[in-house]
């Protein structure tokens, strides 16, 4: 047993991982494709991420280890969750590589009205497809990563510029999340750490591709709610063990609904 701070780790006992995907954003609220675009938290999604961390809380869930992305959603949701759990001090470690999916030159469009125009099919083939990304944004605009001081801050201090996306599909994420994982999260659970990760629907979405070994044709049907956790058990050869949405089932059923209602509402538009 060795000890880290005030948590005790079992180096023979693999950590419990939790994903969460954000609460609710304003642009989830009205309907916009935001990617990286940088929105806070709607008020409804203030309170899924309280919810969240009161039921780690009751679960009894203690952190070693905290990933978000660079994105404020996330961010703010991360600081939401553990204020419940009385972690506030934690450190968070904080990577573009968990950022959301870049939807390239449809950020901030109303996905009903690129519906409208585009037609329902296209749109969906941009929004669920695996390997068909949206148009990208142009390099002058201000949806390109580029032209973002958090980013160009990155670039200074030696990242690739060419590895900023000006789109991407649900591929692009799951080649640059799985360098993350393999080299940083999985060697923290199979050292006894409980990780917590609150990321994207798209981010998680490509994890989950990973570790439940989904196909690129199921991932489609494959809705993340806002603000529940993943618990993810493992074995010694780190395969998946068990995998579980937490909390009341009523609330998951509801959340879980509600975006696959959106993903619905572009296929019937």
């Amino acid at each position: 047993m060795s000890q880290i701070g005030c948590l005790a780790y079992d180096l023979d006992m693999l950590g419990t991982l939790i994903v969460l995907r954000h609460g609710q954003s304003t642009w989830n609220q009205l309907n916009l494709f935001t990617g990286w675009h940088d929105v806070p938290l709607s008020p409804l999604g203030i309170d899924e991420a309280k919810a969240a961390g009161v039921t780690l809380r009751q679960a009894g869930m203690l952190f070693g280890a905290v990933h978000t992305s660079l994105l404020v959603r996330a961010i703010d949701t991360t600081k939401l969750v553990l204020h419940e759990m009385g972690q506030d001090s934690l450190p968070v470690a904080k990577t573009w590589l968990l950022n959301e999916r870049h939807y390239g030159a449809l950020q901030g469009l109303d996905k009903k009205a690129t519906t409208e125009l585009h037609g329902a099919e296209q749109t969906m083939i941009w929004r669920r497809s695996f390997d068909i990304a949206p148009p990208p944004a142009p390099l002058d605009s201000p949806e390109h990563p580029i032209n973002e001081p958090k980013y160009q801050e990155l670039v200074r201090q030696g990242l690739d510029k060419n590895l900023l996306p000006a789109t991407e599909c649900l591929q692009d994420v799951l080649v640059r999340v799985l360098p993350y994982w393999n080299d940083v999260i999985r060697p923290q659970l199979q050292a006894g750490t409980n990780v917590l990760i609150t990321a994207h629907g798209n981010s998680i979405r490509a994890l989950a591709m990973h570790l439940e070994h989904i196909s690129a044709l199921d991932i489609t049907e494959m809705n993340i709610p806002t603000g529940v956790p993943r618990r993810y058990e493992f074995t010694d050869t780190m395969d998946v063990k068990s995998v579980n949405f937490m909390g009341d089932a009523a609330t998951i059923a509801a959340a879980a609904d509600a975006v696959s209602r959106q993903a619905t509402s572009v296929r019937s538009s």
